[in-house]
């Protein structure tokens, strides 16, 4: 068979590790079929100047929040916290349009792609206009993210959230929260109308119950039941056990913390993304790690909301999965994300080189895989590295990069994660086997950071 597209790499990252002298293949559809180590380059094949990494997959985005990142870092109140922040976060939300979602998200894709991401989890709740009434031509939000990813190259898994109520025991949605809001069957249509338009441009569509204390259980059960019946292996994501005030409200509300609420209710498996998970006793811990439900970390968002640290060492003794996320965009950048999940462990466990494995000693390498693979389980797409029938969606590191130049290829994935001073070293990106940023940059770059700009322009001056 001939295969339009292959490349050799003297280093490359496959799932059981490091691999020597690698030659790729894919077909026209981007998935990959072949992956051979110990091979010679052919004569024609093109080589990759530096080590070979898959595709990060991002499990947790909501893209318009990068539209206010920094405005928010001032004390508003005597005790800022998660709850301050969302009444601003409410602002926003209150007066973006389609328009501007969509150059948002573009900038935002542009950027995940230059930063490592080959794909997304988009967490989808902004529906509506700023009255909270449906477009008269559909679902135009959606649209516009899906448009911006078409346009960028991401990958994309598309999570309308279900959102109803404001709090534990039915509170009634208050007026920052009108744009958000669906009744079930209105969710369910909306998948139904979402599903073509994601079909057609390869994007995986799943649904997002937004959190316990805003879907009922009654909802939810509708709502889980109503999604297999359009797509029984569709991803379902939602927040949990973010906040301490969430689990004392649950707690009140039912005699159960969430993580503990979910598992007795639900039928939590590997389908779904438990996102922050934050706060869990012990058990909670291991037990919804048991499932088969990925975890879904967001380091850096969960640093700058004040969030907490999330209890790895008792969701690995249920050989719980995990993937990383850039949840509200303060940081854009896989290997940050990464960086800083080790350096939270590091901190509360006063010890190095916590997420090593035994067989991968390398910190960088051993949560990049894990990473890679807890991700393509979320988004319920076949990114899950480079192995035949996944999607050719890789990247190459920087040789010459200063910090990772005369290193070998498992030291410069080290380097990269742990010591790139915050610079990329990301040479040449590929999704779907299509070069999308090459030499550092998207194409996109330049048009879509001033359309960026002149959006957050428009909402500053507004505020």
């Amino acid at each position: 068979m001939k295969h339009a597209n292959r490349l050799w790499a003297a280093d490359a990252l496959l799932p059981e590790g490091w691999a020597r002298n690698v030659s790729l293949a894919w077909d026209a559809q981007g998935r990959l079929t072949e992956v051979r180590s110990d091979t010679a380059a052919e004569p024609e094949q093109p080589r990759a100047t530096g080590p070979l990494i898959p595709g990060m997959p991002n499990l947790h985005s909501h893209a318009f929040q990068r539209g206010f990142c920094g405005l928010t870092e001032y004390r508003g109140q005597t005790a800022d916290s998660f709850w301050s922040w969302r009444e601003l976060m409410y602002r926003c939300a209150g007066r973006i349009d389609p328009a501007q979602v969509e150059a948002i998200a573009t900038w935002l894709y542009v950027e995940m792609l230059e930063a490592g991401y080959a794909s997304v989890c988009e967490f989808h709740y902004l529906h509506h206009d700023p009255q909270g009434e449906p477009y008269p031509q559909g679902p135009e939000m959606a649209h516009a993210i899906l448009r911006a990813a078409e346009r960028t190259g991401m990958g994309m898994t598309l999570l309308p959230v279900l959102y109803q109520t404001s709090g534990f025991g039915g509170a009634p949605a208050h007026a920052g929260q009108r744009r958000f809001l669906h009744d079930t069957a209105a969710m369910l249509r909306l998948l139904d109308t979402l599903k073509p338009a994601c079909d057609a441009q390869g994007a995986r569509l799943g649904l997002a119950p937004h959190s316990l204390r805003a879907v009922p259980p009654a909802s939810l059960t509708e709502a889980l039941d109503g999604l297999d019946a359009i797509d029984p292996t569709a991803p379902i994501h939602i927040h949990i056990a973010e906040q301490v005030k969430e689990v004392e409200d649950c707690i009140a509300w039912s005699g159960l913390p969430p993580v503990r609420w979910l598992l007795e209710h639900a039928p939590v498996g590997p389908r779904w993304c438990l996102v922050h998970a934050t706060h869990m006793t012990a058990d909670e811990a291991t037990d919804a790690a048991r499932t088969g439900a990925v975890a879904g970390l967001c380091p850096t968002t969960e640093a700058n909301l004040g969030d907490g640290l999330f209890d790895m060492a008792h969701w690995r003794e249920g050989a719980g999965r995990w993937g990383i996320g850039s949840d509200s965009h303060s940081t854009v950048n896989a290997a940050e994300e990464l960086q800083w999940l080790e350096y939270g462990l590091r901190l509360t466990t006063r010890q190095r080189n916590v997420m090593a494995e035994a067989g991968q000693p390398h910190v960088a390498t051993a949560m990049t895989l894990a990473a890679v693979a807890g991700g393509a389980q979320a988004s319920g797409r076949p990114v899950a590295g480079l192995a035949p029938g996944q999607q050719a969606d890789f990247l190459e590191l920087e040789p010459g990069h200063v910090a990772l130049a005369g290193l070998p290829a498992r030291d410069m994935l080290s380097a990269h994660v742990f010591g790139s001073h915050r610079t990329s070293a990301i040479r040449n990106v590929w999704v779907g086997g299509r070069s999308r940023v090459r030499e550092g940059r998207h194409a996109l770059r330049d048009a879509a950071a001033a359309a960026f700009v002149d959006v957050r322009r428009t909402l500053v001056a507004a505020s």
